[in-house]
């Protein structure tokens, strides 16, 4: 009861941040706007040039990246419950590589697919690329290391994205695809969310509903056996969710690496081990770090931007780096 209460006190300073982020990232850009306009944007019928931009530029795409943020950190922390390796991340692990060499696929071979069939694309193409990490760090006796499927995951991920260019020079789209693998938020529009926005919520719904599950599992997973737990019945489930979150984020924002691996960390070093507090702690921490990634990326450089794919990379590695030199836990 005392850990819970310390979490709902930690979850609520999270919530206040969440909320301070994206007024600040809906009112600063390369057009200026006030608080005032935020408020009269939301709690108003009022009409301008800047109360326009506010509602149909910057809300849908400031909560695209809380709805990002947080599906690839919830599949991050799944990700690194289920296979106790450490250095889990979608990004890392083949999943958002998948997804765009599918999705590069699907708009040159079928330009006329509507946004939900880009979206299913984006799912196969993510269990496709995780498929192969996991198969290939498999081959050698020994079962599966954190490193030998961060290596393999590298491998496949460099051979996906070279799948993806090879497909955009030859049917000349090299241009749209990277419209959608750049890495941004630029031109999320309410539709897209609309779409989207399900898939995400359903993922998150799961996690949370086996978050028990999953935290006797990131233990021991004899444990958890012998608790009677189905422990394939729930890695297939889980599996599941963290492609419906990767593949739905990449049909947002292209690839993105290194959420998935920092926000865990970071959540754990706060709430603890337990997945209960974890899973729901990421969805905060995750939409914050993706609003900050995403307010720099449109004010570092006015009227240019710089991609997100960047700004989060130059966040992530370093972490990547000390995280490997800790041998698996930063914050140990």
């Amino acid at each position: 009861m005392k850990s819970s209460f310390h979490f709902g006190i930690k979850f609520l300073v999270g919530l206040v941040l969440l909320l301070t982020m994206f007024i600040v990232s809906v009112v600063f850009g390369a057009a200026e706007t006030s608080i005032q306009d935020v408020w009269t944007a939301i709690f108003s019928n009022m009409k301008s040039d800047q109360i326009n931009i506010l509602r149909e530029i910057r809300f849908p795409r400031e909560v695209a990246a809380i709805i990002v943020g947080a599906a690839l950190a919830v599949s991050g922390a799944i990700m690194q419950g289920i296979t106790r390796n450490p250095l889990a991340d979608p990004g890392l692990l083949g999943l958002t590589s998948g997804a765009n060499a599918a999705l590069a696929i699907t708009i040159a071979l079928l330009p006329v697919t509507n946004y939900l069939g880009i979206t299913i694309a984006c799912f196969i193409g993510a269990a496709f690329g995780a498929l192969m990490v996991f198969s290939l760090g498999a081959v050698k006796k020994g079962g599966f290391s954190p490193f030998r499927i961060v290596l393999a995951g590298a491998a496949v991920s460099a051979f996906l994205f070279a799948i993806a260019d090879g497909v955009g020079i030859y049917f000349k789209v090299s241009k749209d695809v990277s419209m959608w693998t750049a890495g941004g938020l630029i031109g999320t529009s309410w539709k897209q969310l609309a779409i989207i926005s399900p898939f995400i919520c359903i993922g998150i719904l799961i996690a949370l509903l086996l978050s028990r599950q999953l935290t006797i599992l990131s233990l021991n997973e004899e444990v958890a056996v012998g608790l009677g737990q189905k422990t394939v019945q729930i890695k297939i489930i889980l599996f599941i969710v963290v492609i419906l979150l990767a593949g739905a984020s990449v049909a947002i924002v292209g690839n993105m690496a290194f959420v998935g691996l920092m926000v865990p960390h970071i959540v754990r070093a706060v709430v603890g081990t337990d997945y209960r507090f974890i899973i729901p702690m990421s969805i905060v921490v995750g939409g914050i770090l993706m609003l900050i990634a995403d307010t720099l990326g449109r004010t570092i450089n006015i009227p240019y931007e710089t991609p997100v794919t960047a700004i989060i990379a130059i966040m992530g590695l370093p972490f990547f780096l000390i995280i490997v030199r800790k041998g698996g836990g930063i914050f140990r």
